[in-house]
């Protein structure tokens, strides 16, 4: 398979299917831009896999075949040489590794992640939470560290990287509340829920909205301590950085002002109001 058209169909499926972090891959310098839509390709193939939504998989696949799908993305990337190459995206990893620093085992990592929901494993105390954020979103975040680079200590990059992404991540288990447990996931601690006294299968609206105070204002925390990777970045890294994590601060404090909106509804922002924070990243306007 020809690598253009590789990189190409990495592309499509960052585009199509990268609802927030397209705005911000899309401020990055070509040869930066396509290998992170490399990185998000495969990553969103991992997920896919874990869900059972692939071409040819069901969501209600027995948990077996979908951890042995997992697991065949483990070997995948272990074996990743490009010979022989017959998977676009494949092929266009194996491309990333050879001219970028890309820490692939991360995506080990974000497999272990992916595992853990397909068994419905939940988490007692938030120190069990943040180690399952690292493994989903933190690896996300020093996978696409490897694709900006740095001038700064690799090691501290890497740490302020990772808090991005648990932040990230929590804020999508705000988000997405209703439908995890609908669909028999729960990502809050328990210890967090037996403090507001919570049952969500019927919560109480007060108390619910106090345990989305408690939890948005960790995540703020979060926030705060991965911005400082914005000033390790080049101007366009921190720009495509910004604008991919703003996206979601922003999603973030729209929760916060209406907790029990999450019960109801996925909230979201809109394509302007996602285009507007892109712009101000691009500007230099991170928060």
């Amino acid at each position: 398979m020809d690598l253009t058209e590789a990189y190409r169909e990495c592309e499509r499926i960052t585009w199509s299917q990268a609802r927030n972090f397209a705005y911000g891959i899309r401020l990055l310098p070509y040869e930066k831009r396509r290998g992170l839509a490399v990185i998000y390709a495969f990553a969103r193939r991992i997920d896919d896999i874990g869900d059972g939504t692939l071409p040819g998989q069901r969501a209600d696949m027995p948990a077996e075949q979908k951890i042995a799908g997992l697991e065949a993305a483990r070997q995948a990337v272990l074996n990743l040489d490009g010979a022989g190459l017959d998977d676009p995206v494949l092929l266009a990893l194996a491309d990333v590794k050879r001219n970028f620093p890309v820490p692939m085992e991360a995506f080990g990592e974000l497999i272990d992640g992916c595992v853990a929901d397909v068994r419905g494993t939940r988490y007692e105390t938030f120190e069990d939470l943040h180690h399952y954020c690292r493994c989903v979103a933190g690896s996300i975040g020093r996978l696409s560290l490897g694709i900006f680079g740095t001038r700064h200590d690799q090691q501290e990059a890497a740490r302020l990287a990772d808090s991005l992404g648990v932040a990230l991540q929590l804020t999508n288990i705000l988000r997405d509340i209703r439908e995890d447990h609908e669909n028999g996931r729960v990502y809050l601690p328990a210890e967090d829920l037996a403090k507001f006294d919570i049952d969500l299968d019927a919560p109480s609206a007060s108390q619910f909205i106090r345990l989305v105070e408690f939890e948005a204002e960790r995540a703020r925390e979060w926030y705060a301590a991965g911005w400082q990777l914005l000033p390790m970045l080049d101007r366009r890294s921190a720009a495509c950085t910004g604008a991919m994590a703003g996206i979601y601060r922003r999603l973030l404090e729209r929760i916060a002002a209406q907790p029990a909106a999450v019960l109801d509804s996925r909230v979201s922002l809109s394509t302007g109001e996602k285009a507007m924070v892109a712009v101000r990243a691009m500007a230099g306007r991170i928060r």
